[in-house]
């Protein structure tokens, strides 16, 4: 099955054709750890995690290797452990940072895991290669495509006459088009830092141009040639990523004499019911907000999925509704004929854990996501037990299941769902939406918490109200209204 993605580089879909078929490469732009990941954050790691699945399925798990890294040296790092310092937290401002970036580091992995992610094959510390940067950095001098001045290192954008081909762009619209830092140690205002001093209270490495820390760009550079080699297949990331980071990385890595990545893939950013994501808006959250609402990691992920990452994405109360439904009547239809987690072992074992040739074909079209999914609804309405494997593949394939005890959990459920309380449910719902529609506010809200009590999660969807028995589920609290 060939695979299609969209090249940002060239600006179209082209058969994704790896360097080497046995060793397949991709690098994406990970997070800089300074505090909780927020919902947009969670973009990049669904859609690259989903196309680390889709390499794995088509050339084998042992056949790719994924790098994400984490950036642990950055100013918005060393002001919060300066707040924590100046809070009255104990210890020095280097042992603060360390002990941030290791927080926020664990936080990431455990949300990003609560949303299916994966963990890549090698997921790099910067503070782990300052050697390999300063040695590019001593490379990029020594050709002239960068300079030492005032204690800083930096890349002489001119230098690089294929400038701008990324994002589509010449060096004087960039001029006239961002914010570029002007300082007087610059040749020209459009070139970047790749090395800059650090305080005494800061964080630094010794170098040939003084103490300091690295810039921002060099760190992926160095990274990406370490662990995948001078040319790579994909380098992943989000589209705001485009200019000036990912720009900034072909210019310091082609001028070094490395080829560096064949395939850039961007996604679309994320916004909240309709609007961009900000604090100011009060719609800003993180992953963690939403898990310990008890929104389950993979309604998020089923969200995020349902639009194709070229796509700007609306998270919406809606789309989560619909996707926890979504959600519960594959699984449903699943443990309703006889799977287990003992089926899934042994069809794997059998061989006959099987993809459905469609499904794969239409995710090979450039991730097209929402398309898989409108053929898994179609593989729903198999008959037999055995006409549903293809759908159970591919909940695995999209990251939507990664631990078959589900299906327990949805007999345990069944099982402790008595005869009667189901229509008390339907009841109650019923009696919710007629208080809501007479503006009855108080008894809309007594029943709701009547449900909330009963451990019944409820979801309202272009006006019809569904509901299915959440994790804490007690008919007890219903029982006086049978």
């Amino acid at each position: 099955m060939t695979i299609k993605l969209y090249n940002t580089k060239v600006r179209k879909k082209v058969d994704f054709e790896p360097i080497d078929p046995n060793n397949v490469r991709m690098y994406v732009c990970g997070p800089t750890v300074y505090d909780r990941a927020h919902l947009g954050n969670a973009r990049p790691v669904i859609v690259f995690d989903t196309l680390f699945r889709l390499l794995r399925h088509t050339y084998g798990a042992d056949h790719v290797t994924y790098v994400r890294n984490f950036t642990d040296v950055d100013d918005k790092i060393n002001a919060t452990a300066l707040a924590r310092q100046q809070a009255g937290a104990a210890g020095t401002l280097e042992d603060l940072i360390n002990e941030r970036s290791n927080e926020t580091i664990s936080w990431y992995l455990e949300d990003m895991g609560a949303v299916g992610a994966m963990e890549p094959n090698a997921a790099p510390r910067a503070t782990d290669y300052i050697a390999e940067m300063i040695a590019m950095i001593e490379n990029l001098i020594e050709k002239d495509h960068a300079y030492a001045a005032e204690g800083h290192a930096l890349f002489r954008v001119r230098s690089y006459q294929d400038y701008g081909a990324l994002s589509g762009r010449s060096v004087d619209d960039m001029i006239a088009g961002a914010r570029v830092e002007v300082a007087p140690f610059k040749e020209d205002p459009m070139d970047f830092v790749l090395w800059k001093p650090s305080t005494d209270d800061q964080p630094g490495w010794d170098s040939p141009w003084g103490r300091g820390r690295p810039g921002w760009h060099i760190e992926c550079s160095a990274m990406a040639l370490d662990l995948l080699g001078e040319e790579f297949d994909i380098h992943g990331g989000g589209n705001d990523l485009q200019f000036p980071h990912h720009e900034n990385e072909i210019a310091q890595s082609t001028c070094c004499g490395h080829g560096f990545a064949n395939v850039w893939m961007h996604n679309e950013m994320l916004q909240v019911e309709g609007k961009k994501m900000s604090k100011s808006l009060g719609n800003f959250f993180t992953v963690r907000d939403l898990l310990d609402q008890g929104v389950p990691g993979e309604v998020i992920r089923l969200v995020f999925l349902l639009t194709h990452y070229r796509k700007p994405m609306d998270w919406t109360e809606a789309k989560r509704g619909e996707a926890e439904k979504m959600l519960a009547d594959w699984v449903s239809v699943l443990q309703k004929h006889g799977y287990s987690p003992k089926t899934i072992e042994g069809l794997k074992a059998s061989g006959d854990w099987v993809a459905d040739a469609e499904f794969i074909g239409v995710l090979s079209n450039d991730l097209n996501t929402s398309g898989a999914i409108s053929r898994m609804h179609v593989l729903a309405k198999a008959k037999t037990a055995a006409g549903l494997v293809p759908l159970a593949h591919a909940l695995e394939t999209l990251g939507l299941v990664t631990d078959w005890s589900v299906l327990e959990t949805a007999a345990n459920q069944d099982d402790d769902m008595p005869d009667w309380a189901t229509s008390v449910i339907d009841r109650l719902i019923v009696e919710r939406g007629n208080a809501r529609d007479a503006k009855d506010w108080g008894e809309a809200d007594r029943l709701r918490d009547l449900l909330n009590a009963a451990g019944v999660q409820v979801t309202d969807v272009a006006g019809t109200a569904t509901w299915v028995p959440g994790p804490n589920f007690d008919p007890s609290v219903l029982e006086g209204l049978k």
